[in-house]
């Protein structure tokens, strides 16, 4: 082990320019570029999250309830990350959806991409990317198997200062928060930067930051952020690759002028990586940490700073990290009947129900099984024939009349008939009569999904939004614990 030495240029000293074509590379393939950022209904969401099961929630995600994220899975069964803020944290909706469709536009391979967005009564909604690998903090301050490797972080270093740098050359506002949980792992275990952050706290370019310890001077001094607080920001990243916890950057740049500098290295690395190198961090992140904004590097020395300290480009970041390329699984989801009820789209719900038949019911004793042929059997079973009849044409009044004579004729009840005249009733605009329904069809059958699903959409449509949720999460329990006992 030698002493660390720096060859760092000062701030006026810039080195050259990262290789165009390098940045080149960095831009996602013209099929990505051309994916269109949406708005999103709030059902689509809710659908896509379990009604926001807390089950779904990601618990590394940095983010103090209620702002929390969440894994989802759309439609086309693409993973995504949703992030859900807090009703008061977007109180103009229309200033939300600006906001978010002009961070969808910013499209880079360094990049956690925003491709959607929602905002319906006073919810506010964030679509992203999926990062399957857990963020920066979880690999640096509570890793399980093996610390990050040096290379690795010497790599973090290397990707967040690329994209910093391509948004500051689009002129992109930039964050000044910029932290260990604002970087993320994707598939391949590359780094990216959040786009979350990219979403202004509040108006009037101010922000708040949850470590004093770690916010810029200026912001402390005056509550505003500045350009050069970014790169403030980005030094606190490199202290945390270098020492592998939390430290103030005070106690770090007091350890740095007294050259106590093994002090502040992580000791798990167990010397496993060039003084040299770890001395150009050092003095990058020294230099990043300054007092006065004005004699901090700009984000184009950054970037050309660290491209020299990569020394492995061609390992690729799963092998270093040593993690496998592992499909994302998710808790059950919502079955299609499910998902229509979460997004109350009565459409769907009744092809499905239409579709669905009677067949849950089979084996059951009900009234549609009997002994003998009577007058009486023959009347039930046309009353059942134009109830259905009515229900498939979307006859819905007429339904609702045939399934009520049909309930009364029944000696045992029928949880479908509950069911479809349930719906029937949600057409014609009778949702607490839908919602005794559902109840009723539960009491036929106790554990039949559909009966929870549907007591969810009339509770939707009475705004019992809580208890709607609840029912959703318990129907696709029932839709888990049933799929189970088929397979065994």
């Amino acid at each position: 082990m030698g002493c660390f030495q720096s060859h760092l240029g000062s701030p006026d000293q810039q080195p050259l320019p990262a290789d165009e074509e390098e940045e080149a590379d960095l831009q996602l393939p013209s099929s990505d570029q051309q994916e269109a950022f949406r708005e999103y209904s709030l059902g689509e969401l809710k659908a896509a999250t379990n009604a926001f099961s807390r089950d779904l929630i990601v618990s590394e995600s940095g983010e103090k309830a209620p702002n929390v994220v969440y894994r989802a899975k759309l439609s086309n069964n693409r993973v995504v990350a949703v992030k859900r803020f807090s009703r008061l944290s977007w109180p103009d909706p229309h200033q939300f959806l600006t906001e978010a469709k002009g961070v969808g536009k910013v499209r880079h391979k360094r990049l956690v991409n925003l491709i959607g967005c929602c905002a319906e009564g006073d919810e506010r909604l964030l679509v992203a990317d999926y990062m399957p690998h857990d963020t920066l903090s979880k690999h640096l301050f509570h890793w399980d198997k093996q610390p990050l490797p040096w290379e690795m972080r010497l790599r973090v270093a290397l990707y967040v200062a690329q994209v910093l740098d391509h948004c500051n050359s689009h002129n992109l506002t930039l964050y000044h928060d910029l932290n260990a949980y604002r970087v993320l792992f994707d598939q391949d275990g590359d780094p990216r930067l959040s786009s979350f952050g990219l979403m202004k706290n509040s108006r009037d370019g101010k922000s708040y930051s949850t470590n004093l310890a770690y916010t810029p001077p200026e912001f402390l001094r005056t509550g505003r952020i500045i350009p050069e607080s970014v790169i403030y920001s980005y030094g606190t990243v490199l202290l945390d690759l270098l020492s592998g916890k939390h430290i103030p950057p005070s106690h770090a740049l007091d350890l740095i002028r007294g050259k106590n500098l093994l002090l502040l290295m992580d000791s798990s690395l167990e010397g496993q990586y060039v003084n040299e190198d770890a001395a150009e961090l050092v003095q990058l992140a020294s230099k990043c940490l300054q007092y006065e904004a004005k004699d901090r590097p700009d984000i184009r020395f950054l970037l050309s700073a660290v491209v020299p300290l990569q020394k492995q480009k061609e390992v690729a970041s799963l092998v270093l990290m040593g993690l496998s390329k592992t499909p994302v699984t998710l808790p059950t989801m919502l079955s299609p009947l499910g998902k229509a009820c979460a997004r109350m789209d009565l459409t769907a719900v009744h092809d499905i129900l239409l579709k669905t038949g009677y067949k849950d019911e089979e084996g059951a004793e009900n009234e549609l099984s009997f002994q003998e042929w009577t007058q009486q059997v023959q009347d039930m079973l046309n009353t059942k024939k134009f109830g259905d009849i009515a229900f498939r044409d979307k006859d819905f009044k007429n339904a609702v009349d045939y399934y009520t004579k049909l309930v009364t004729m029944m000696a045992v009840p029928s949880g479908t008939v509950f069911a479809r005249r349930g719906l029937s009733y949600l057409m014609v605009g009778e949702a607490e009569l839908a919602l005794r329904d559902a109840m009723q069809a539960q009491v036929c059958l106790p554990e039949w999904p559909t009966a929870f699903y549907l007591q969810a959409l009339a509770l939707s449509k009475l705004g019992m939004q809580t208890d709607a949720d609840d029912m959703l999460n318990d129907g696709a329990s029932f839709e888990a614990k049933r799929q189970s006992s088929w397979r065994i």
